[in-house]
């Protein structure tokens, strides 16, 4: 399997303004998108390897001389590559719709043998264009779809698409004989906010870690509370922190440490980073057994789990939850394109 993303983009439209007559078939036709080098090289340093594919109606015919096509195509591909960006491959449909050929978006025919080879994760991978069956193209593929057009919405830019290709969220779901757990996270945005537990606390708990992470999200688990609460708590912190491992993707960019002084009624000193490596150290007491239908001596277990599932060395000292949410915040902030290591991989 291929190691980096690839985002499959349409040409004219898309990369280019497309002229009236729908043919780039001179150089003085090629007028390229707003946004575009910019959103592209911001892409490529952040992983997502480019992929052209084009219909290109009737090329090689009287009308449109194979000639006249490559001439605007190598402009336009060595333009890309004089701001360092390139495209690792280039697939173009010369058919007409009505000759009903299979390599014609939205058919995927033209990257069916390439897909075979590189055999990606198509649940990272997505594809841009201007059209309809551009985006029927990305269904077929079996990626997500985004659109981009000259005078379209402020969702239909090249810096929104990048923007929601960059959005670094994840759902799963973890499933056994105690529990039933579904989380979604999204660690670009700050809600949805929606935790049912069963657990009245640790409900509260979980929100005020996700409100001072500074990360939306969601989590509902249906747990064997009537024997105890020991399942649920730390089902929810693996499943939690699976999910967010799996919105961090390769960690490009991110702070990777957090550092917190107490605040408010919590007094806490928390120390995280994001090594991949699992680590954790709880210092606290409590002067109650329970709190809101929580176990406290679940708490020290419940971030013990998720620095397991997370792949993170907690250091904990605290008699509240905030610290915790506050130090991650500042560990999931992205400050820069570089990996924060020199292993090469966190």
């Amino acid at each position: 399997m291929s190691d980096g993303a690839l985002l499959f983009v349409d040409r004219d439209g898309t990369l280019v303004e497309e002229p009236d007559d729908q043919q780039i078939d001179s150089l003085a036709k090629i007028r390229f998108m707003p946004g575009v080098f910019a959103a592209l090289a911001q892409l490529r340093r952040h992983g997502y390897r480019l992929v052209m594919v084009t219909n290109q109606d009737g090329l090689g015919t009287p009308a449109y001389p194979q000639s006249d096509f490559a001439l605007a195509q190598q402009f336009i591909i060595d333009t890309f590559a004089s701001q360092g960006i390139h495209f690792e491959a280039v697939f173009v449909c010369p058919h007409l719709y009505s000759e009903g050929c299979e390599c014609r978006k939205p058919r995927t025919g033209l990257v069916q043998q390439f897909l075979r080879e590189e055999a990606p994760d198509l649940a990272r991978c997505a594809g841009i264009g201007d059209r309809p069956t551009d985006l029927q193209f990305a269904s077929n593929l079996g990626v997500r779809g985004l659109r981009v057009q000259r005078h379209g919405t402020d969702e239909e830019t090249w810096e929104a698409a990048v923007r929601e290709l960059m959005a670094r969220r994840a759902h799963s779901t973890r499933k056994t004989r105690e529990t039933d757990i579904e989380v979604r996270v999204g660690l670009d945005e700050t809600a949805p906010l929606q935790i049912a537990t069963g657990i009245g606390f640790f409900d509260h708990m979980l929100e005020q870690l996700a409100k001072h992470g500074g990360f939306a999200l969601e989590l509902r688990c249906r747990g064997d509370l009537q024997i105890d609460e020991h399942h649920t708590v730390e089902d929810c912190a693996l499943a939690l922190g699976e999910t967010l491992r799996h919105a961090l993707g390769k960690k490009t960019g991110i702070g990777r440490y957090g550092f917190v002084l107490p605040m408010d009624e919590a007094q806490a000193r928390v120390a995280i980073d994001l090594s991949g490596r699992a680590l954790a150290k709880f210092d606290g007491a409590f002067n109650r057994e329970q709190v809101g239908g929580l176990p406290t001596e679940l708490v020290p277990h419940f971030f013990r789990s998720l620095a397991d599932a997370l792949g993170a060395a907690i250091h904990i000292s605290i008699t509240g939850e905030k610290g915790v949410g506050r130090a991650l915040r500042q560990a999931f902030r992205r400050d820069g394109d570089e990996l924060p290591t020199t292993k090469g991989v966190l």
